[in-house]
This record gives structure tokens, sequence and C-alpha cells, in this order.
């Protein structure tokens, strides 16, 4: 009688805070019998439905020192106690220290080597807006013509105005009609002659060209490092900025410190960007540039309210702290190996299904032969959270703190999510 009691209780309970979804715009397709109250490092526990979760999405590549992650609630509260909002009016430390650490680290851990100034908002397609805006007005410096910018099909760089008119999906484009003009699509798995002639013969209307060193929401699709390295060279030769966007594939989820630092100096941006995992949750994003993109902004050029706020930057320096660590990026890419080979295995026993496993570090995907709906529907299930990326990919990006018996009970649970729907 008692445990019948508690169940209804419970299911009242479900119900009556599911019921509050009807304030939600109708923006997001989320199942209606999940809602997480709390995580601990790569798990998520729905209270409510009395269910655990292990999760390889880390709130989409976001929380990279896991959930709940007792120091950076510490940092929360001792700064929240101390300055939360002073606005760029002003400076404050926090915002400075961040700023500096980002350039240091950056440089001495490979990345970008003439790195130099930085620009903080508050989320990946702002980081992004900012990339454009200084690439255009860079290129106006030169030609006030000199403003179109470069993208590539298959990309995801943000979902406002800007950023969006250079993501490629027309799903996410076309119900919003004109975007920003002078926005050209090439595909990235051209030769690079047939890139080379686009760009130079267009180089007096081009101001930037905007490229993920590993394509996230469009399948998770490394681009090689020969194809990096000539379009840069390409784009400097013309006078063109090349602007990385590391918001998913930055800050350690390769196994280095920026999915650029795999690269040669050579194939260096003149700017990047980074969220995400930057506030592991907390709101916070940065565009670098170098000087030579710095030397053509004025005071006034661009601004934000809440970019830089000692709240969101106290977080930042720790995460950069944690992750710009030589050992700490050595276990992220061991703990990636673990993942891959166990995606592999799975792959040779589903090679009809699964048609191929690619990534770098803790950011990898496994592409099905059609879109693997029922399978990540099954592991959630089961109890494990899965996402999806492209057209037909699972794409697997836990937190970089996950433990190794962690990720191999996860992958056990996909692999039964695979055989009941396949077998």
């Amino acid at each position: 009688m008692l445990k019948r009691f508690l169940s209804s209780t419970a299911s009242r309970r479900v119900a009556n805070v599911l019921d509050e979804k009807i304030y939600q715009v109708t923006t997001y397709a989320r199942p209606d019998d999940l809602c997480i109250t709390r995580g601990q490092n790569a798990k998520l526990y729905d209270d409510l439905n009395g269910k655990e979760y292990i999760d390889f999405t880390a709130g989409i590549a976001v929380t990279a020192l896991g959930h709940s992650n007792p120091k950076v609630a510490e940092i929360l509260y001792k700064q929240a106690n101390k300055l939360v909002h002073s606005s760029n009016l002003y400076y404050n430390k926090e915002c400075l220290d961040l700023s500096a650490n980002l350039i240091k680290k950056t440089k001495q851990l490979g990345g970008q080597f003439d790195a130099s100034k930085v620009f903080l908002c508050n989320s990946g397609t702002e980081a992004n807006e900012a990339a454009l805006k200084f690439a255009k007005k860079h290129g106006i410096t030169i030609n006030p013509k000199k403003q179109g910018i470069i993208a590539f099909q298959n990309s995801f760089h943000g979902r406002t105005m800007g950023a969006l008119s250079v993501t490629s999906n027309p799903k996410y484009r076309t119900p919003f009609g004109d975007l920003i003009p002078n926005v050209s699509f090439l595909n990235v798995n051209d030769e690079l002659t047939k890139l080379k002639d686009y760009i130079s013969s267009n180089k007096n209307e081009l101001a930037g060209l905007i490229v993920e060193p590993i394509q996230g929401e469009g399948g998770i699709f490394p681009i090689p490092s020969e194809k990096l390295t000539g379009l840069t060279q390409i784009c400097k030769d013309n006078d063109v900025i090349v602007i990385y966007d590391e918001i998913q594939c930055g800050l350690g989820r390769t196994g280095k410190f920026w999915a650029h630092a795999h690269l040669p100096k050579e194939a260096h941006p003149d700017i990047f960007t980074s969220a995400k995992a930057l506030g592991n949750g907390f709101p916070i994003a940065a565009t670098v540039v170098n000087e030579k993109v710095n030397n053509a902004l004025k005071v006034g050029d661009h601004g934000t309210t809440y970019g830089g706020n000692p709240l969101g930057s106290a977080v930042g320096n720790y995460v950069l702290d944690v992750i710009g660590d030589e050992k700490f990026l050595k276990q992220v890419e061991a703990k990636g190996k673990i993942l891959e080979a166990g995606l592999r295995e799975l792959q040779k026993k589903f090679p009809e299904q699964i048609k191929d496993i690619r990534g770098q570090g803790l950011i990898i995907g496994a592409e099905f032969a059609e879109p693997p709906t029922e399978v990540i529907k099954k592991a959630r299930d089961l109890g494990l959270l899965v996402i999806t990326a492209g057209k037909s990919t699972a794409r697997f990006v836990p937190a970089l703190t996950i433990e190794d018996e962690t990720i191999h009970e996860g992958l056990k649970i996909f692999e039964k999510a695979v055989e009941s729907v396949y077998k």
C-alpha cells in the first residue's frame, strides 16, 4: 500500500513538472520521460523518474570538467560573494587574468603562435559574430568592397543572424529568409587548386574564411592538416583573414589544448573562437586575434554588457589551469583511444550498420547507414545519453574527466542498444 502511494506521488510530481513545458517556446524536441535534476562528473540523474544515466554528451561538449565540479561550485560561491558584474566600462581583475592566461597558455601549448588580444563574450555564436565583424573590418580597411566571407558546406557556426549566415544547413537557414549577404559556401573536400582559384580570383571582395578544424554538428569530420595548411597560406597570400571555430573541438577535446595545435605554425589562424568548455557550463566565450586583426579595430567597434564578467572569468581561469596541463591532455588522449577502440570493435560486429568511426581525442562520431534515432532512444532507455550529429552520426563528447570504467560501461550499454535495434 505504501509503495503504491509513494509511486503515485512520484508520478504526480513528474506530471506536474512536465506540465510546465507548455511555457517553453516551440524550438526544441525533448523526450517527455526525462527531466534532469542533478549530475556528478559523467553521470546525470532524473530523480523525478528515479533514473541514472551515463552521460556521453557533456551538455554538448560543455561540461568538460564534469557535472557539479566541486571546485567550480566553490569558485562561483566565492566570486559571487565578491563581485558578479561591473560591465566593460571598467577593468576587473578576473577578466584581465583570463585574457592573459588564454594568450600565454595558447602559445605555450602549441596554439596560435601570434595570438595577441582577447574579446570575451557569452556564447559560441557571439564569439563567431565578433570574429566575422573583425574580419570584415580588416577587409574594409584595405578595400571598402572587401567584405565577403567564405564558409564551408556541412558547417555549423551558430544561430544568430551573422553566425547563421555562415552555417550551411538549409534546415537552419531557410525559415529565416534573407541573411547576411556576400557569403560563399565551398566544399572543403575540393582540391586546393580549385579553392585557390576561387579565393585568388575574388580576393578584392573577400574579407575572411571561417572553418571548424573538426566539423562538429555536421557529423564529426576532421579537416586534414594539409588542407588547413594550404587554405591558410592561400588566404594569407590574398589578405583574407582565417577564422578557426574551436567552440566544440577546442580546449582539450582532441588531446591538445586547441585542435589547431595539432597543425604546423603555417596553418595557424588569424582569429579563433572558444566557448562551451571555457565555463564548464557557465556562459562565457572568447574570440582570440592576432595584432594584424587588432590593428584594424577602433574603440566602439564592438561590445558586450556581460562579456568578461568576473564570475564567468573566474571559472574560465580555473578551466584553463586544469585543461592547460600536459598530463591532463595526455589523459584525454588515452581516454579517447579507449572510446575509439570500443566503437571500432562494435563496428566489426555491425559493419553493415556502422559505416565509419572518425574523430580525435574525446570528440568521436560513429556514422550509421541510416539515422541512428532508434539506437539513441534505446540507449537512453538503457541508461546512456548519446546525441547525434549530421544526418546519420552518433556523437560521443563525454566529460574530459570521465573515468575509464565509465567509458567501458557506457560502451556496453551502447552495444546493447545497437544489438537491440539491429540483431
